[in-house]
């Protein structure tokens, strides 16, 4: 990563409209409510990814700090993309100490298998054994 970008895990400098302003066009989320944005920042561990003042990247771990993690909506805005901004901020949540000997981390992702494959995710080993409960709509229901 650049030394023009700085990482931080201050929950203080997370800029929510900028959170939510991605998130909500991204193909994960579209229509997010943002209140929904501010109640899942507030219950993980997030980290953020800033030039200057302004924040161009994001991720957060939704985690038990004991045995699981579930990384989510990571991402970094396009003009900042490709300057190794993400892998940064991956690499620095694995590091994490609260993060620290949890038996799996599990994420989805539909266009970052290489990024993710690089820092030693691989493929969910025995597929049969995971369920979801998915309603992939729920935030247009929502606005109804």
């Amino acid at each position: 990563m650049s030394p023009e970008y700085r990482l931080s895990l201050d929950p203080a400098e997370l800029q929510l409209d900028v959170i939510h302003g991605y998130l909500t066009r991204s193909y994960w989320s579209p229509g997010i409510p943002r209140e929904t944005v501010a109640r899942a920042i507030a219950h993980s561990l997030c980290i953020g990814a800033y030039q200057g003042a302004d924040q161009v990247g994001f991720a957060r771990v939704i985690t038990d700090r004991a045995a699981f993690a579930w990384l989510a909506d990571v991402f970094v805005l396009e003009e900042h993309q490709g300057r190794g901004i993400a892998k940064a901020m991956l690499t620095a949540l694995h590091a994490h100490p609260e993060l620290q000997g949890l038996r799996r981390w599990m994420l989805v992702t539909l266009d970052a298998h290489s990024l993710y494959a690089d820092l030693g995710w691989e493929p969910i080993g025995e597929p049969a054994r995971f369920m979801e409960r998915y309603v992939p709509d729920i935030y247009a229901k929502a606005a109804e």
